[in-house]
Parts: structure tokens; sequence; C-alpha cells
């Protein structure tokens, strides 16, 4: 189970993330989305010990991203949004490299590598070295590895761009086997037709806060639409007037001031 309390980091003068909290439950796919800038990316790093938040706390199964980084991290697999490969390294010894990072037994390793190369279709590259691989076989294999060690908690961004209609179809369908498994899954996309596909709950990021939570029927009913492209549409455009308006009202209370 993944769990968000209050959750705020800012750059500077730049606020990333106000006042976030929400909870992904085991058995279920959780969609974080939102526009570009909206804070998703930001709470997902925090999530998995990469940064730290100026206040509020990201736990994982309970254990604190913050102060309890080595537990967190035996609980998740993460496909971030940097999927950076060791170039002279083969697909399978990247998997293998961080299935042992893990403490895995040699053979449960190699019966699960040979499983996920046949799921994720890698059996043509498996053997070469990644320098030049596309960004398709890239994302292929930083799935791979985040999901070799067979993780309770996944958290995925963005985890089929890039990726053909054939790929994409076998990550979904593995989303599912994960989910179906009881355990617990945090995904990212920006193709909503993916996240109303997948996700049993939706969370809506922008400007840093949650705007909108629940699941497709809630959202729904709440934005009187029933695609979910639509609904993301309808949500974004009151939360940017919403923005607009707090603007302006903070512009106006500026020049009374002065008067």
């Amino acid at each position: 189970m993944i769990e968000v309390r209050n959750l705020r980091k800012s750059f500077k003068d730049l606020v990333a993330v106000e006042d976030v909290s929400f909870l992904a439950q085991d058995g279920e796919v959780t969609g974080l989305i939102g526009p570009n800038g909206a804070g998703k990316t930001t709470t997902m790093r925090i999530l998995y010990t990469i940064m730290q938040p100026n206040s509020g706390v990201a736990l994982i199964d309970g254990f604190n991203a913050s102060t309890d980084p080595q537990e967190v991290q035996s609980r998740i697999g993460v496909l971030p949004d940097n999927r950076g490969l060791y170039p002279r390294l083969t697909a399978r010894e990247h998997v293998r490299y961080y299935g042992r990072l893990h403490g895995m037994d040699r053979d449960e390793l190699e019966r699960i590598i040979d499983e996920l190369v046949e799921t994720l279709g890698m059996s043509a590259e498996a053997d070469r070295r990644t320098k030049g691989f596309s960004k398709g076989q890239t994302l292929k294999i930083a799935l791979a590895r985040a999901l070799v060690h067979k993780p309770h908690n996944v958290i995925l961004d963005e985890p089929t761009n890039g990726l053909d209609v054939a790929s994409s179809r076998a990550v979904r369908d593995l989303v599912r086997r994960i989910r179906d498994e009881g355990r617990c899954v945090l995904f990212s996309s920006h193709i909503m037709s993916e996240v109303q596909a997948l996700c049993d709950r939706i969370i809506v990021m922008g400007y840093g806060r949650i705007v909108a939570e629940g699941t497709p029927d809630d959202l729904a009913t709440m934005t009187g639409q029933v695609d979910l492209e639509e609904i993301f549409v309808a949500i974004a455009k009151e939360e940017a007037e919403m923005k607009k308006r707090n603007q302006l009202e903070a512009l106006k209370g500026e020049v009374g001031d002065v008067e």
C-alpha cells in the first residue's frame, strides 16, 4: 500500500507539490494524471526515495520513504521517467544485475528473467548490448528490471510511452496481472484511454495539488462527461479558471494595499 500525507516540495520559489494526500490500495491500479508540471513526477520521486519533501510523509507499506529508504526500496519496483541504461551491458545483464542487488536466488532470478523476456517480447534483443537501443527497447528493459524482484508495490511513470501496439497490450496485461495478485500499482500516463481501461481509482493533479479524485464513474458524475479525456479537459479547465480568479483577487488586494 502507498500512502501520501500532506506532501509539500518546493524548489526555491517554485512550489512543485502542495499539501498532497492520497492512498493507493493493494489489489488496485491507482492512476496519477495531470498536465505537464502538475507535480506527478515530483511526487513519485519522493515515493521512491530519490527526493526529500519539505514536509509531509510518503509511506510504502507503512515505512517512511525519507527515514527508511532501504526498507522502502525493497518493497517497490519503479519505472522512472528517466530510463538510463548501461550501454555495455546486454538487456538480460541489466535485469540480472538488479535482481542480484535485491539478493534474489540465482535459479529463481534466471527463471523470472526468462519469463519477463517472453512476456515483454524482448527475445530478439535480450542478449545484445543496449547501446543504440530504441526508445521502446529501452523502456522494456527498464520495466523488466523494475519487476524482476516481484515487488509488492509498483510505480510506473508512462509505462507504454514509445511502445508499439503489441508491446503496449502486453504491458497492460502485465499491470492487470500484478493487480489481480493483490499488489499495489501507482500508474501515470498521458494516454487517457489507457488510464480509463486500467485504473480502479484516479487522482488528478494540477498546479502541484490534487484537484479531483475517485473512480472513473465518480469523475464522470462530477463533470457530466463519460470519456476520460473529456473529464480531464473539464477538470483542467475548471482548475485553470479558479487559479486565474485567485490571481486576480490577489492582484486586486495588492492594488488596494497601494491605494
